[in-house]
């Protein structure tokens, strides 16, 4: 970002310039928090590309976020029993377009981002919501729709993955823990 405000997204070019200076640094993984809010994520992507274009020894590749919410999330009463399956439905599709259309780029598809964790009191969900998307994304991968090197996760909170309460101790999480690639854990 150029400014104070995510509104404000930076340029393809200005994002070429950060990922430049990542790569002097020996970084070659970004990663995103949702695919649709603001236009980050599709200029990021066009800049690697043109980026690989321009060097073929360049090397970036992207942990593409997928931002996840319950039903009224970020209002006074949001509903943690159901998602917001439009808003969510329109970041899966947006990470599905985006990982087919950058097979070389994105690596790895998060779904959610401490989306599971409690504390996230304005939009947590529960983690069957987490496993529903994470199940339709390895089934695309099983049907040949997306790259089947691409892996599967959700980058949550260490207490959503088991490691809080009993009330994270549900059936759920445990099918969701055998349905991932790999758990993007925060600690």
């Amino acid at each position: 970002y150029r400014t104070n405000s995510r509104s404000v997204v930076a340029t393809v070019e200005e994002i070429k310039e950060d990922l430049r200076i990542l790569s002097a640094l020996g970084f070659e993984l970004i990663r995103t928090y949702n695919t649709q809010q603001f236009d980050e994520v599709r200029r990021l992507l066009i800049a690697i590309d043109e980026l690989k274009q321009e060097d073929p020894n360049f090397s970036m590749y992207v942990m593409l976020g997928v931002w996840i919410d319950c039903e009224g999330a970020f209002t006074d009463a949001p509903d943690h029993t159901v998602e917001d399956v439009e808003a969510n439905g329109r970041e899966i599709a947006a990470a599905v377009a985006f990982a087919q259309a950058y097979p070389e780029t994105i690596k790895i598809i998060a779904v959610g981002n401490e989306a599971m964790v409690h504390w996230a009191a304005t939009y947590f969900v529960r983690p069957g919501v987490i496993l529903k998307w994470v199940n339709y994304l390895q089934n695309l991968k099983k049907e040949g729709k997306l790259a089947e090197n691409l892996w599967i996760t959700s980058s949550d909170n260490f207490a959503s993955w088991g490691g809080g309460g009993d009330e994270y101790h549900v059936e759920d999480l445990n099918k969701l823990i055998k349905a991932v690639d790999f758990i993007s854990m925060h600690t």
